[in-house]
């Protein structure tokens, strides 16, 4: 029997905006902090790049994706809406993308 869960993925940064290295400690915090919850946690440790632009400037990126895939509750999108703030608070960003989708599980 099939399950509904949604995927939920988001890049944590390597690099604060004005240049320092984040201490490896905040990834692993954001790791322990999703395994705790859900049970598992996922990350893809091959850096990811990426460029954006904010108010005429442009910011280089380095990140690590992390994923969980989670039961389909209002409870975990809650949970989810609330930890974005906290990885923007943890990693000093002005924005961190967090996506959600549907998957099912066989």
């Amino acid at each position: 029997m099939s399950r509904t869960f949604r995927a939920t993925k988001s890049s944590c940064p390597c690099g604060f905006n004005d240049g320092q290295s984040v201490p490896d400690e905040l990834v692993a915090d954001t790791l322990l902090e999703l395994r705790e919850r859900f049970g598992a946690v996922s990350a893809e440790t091959p850096t990811i790049q990426g460029l954006w632009q904010h108010e005429g400037k442009i910011f280089r990126d380095d990140l690590v994706r992390v994923f969980v895939d989670v039961g389909d509750t209002p409870e975990n999108t809650q949970f989810f809406q609330t930890f974005k703030e906290r990885l923007k608070d943890r990693f000093k960003q002005l924005d961190i993308w967090l996506t959600t989708y549907p998957i099912e599980v066989l």
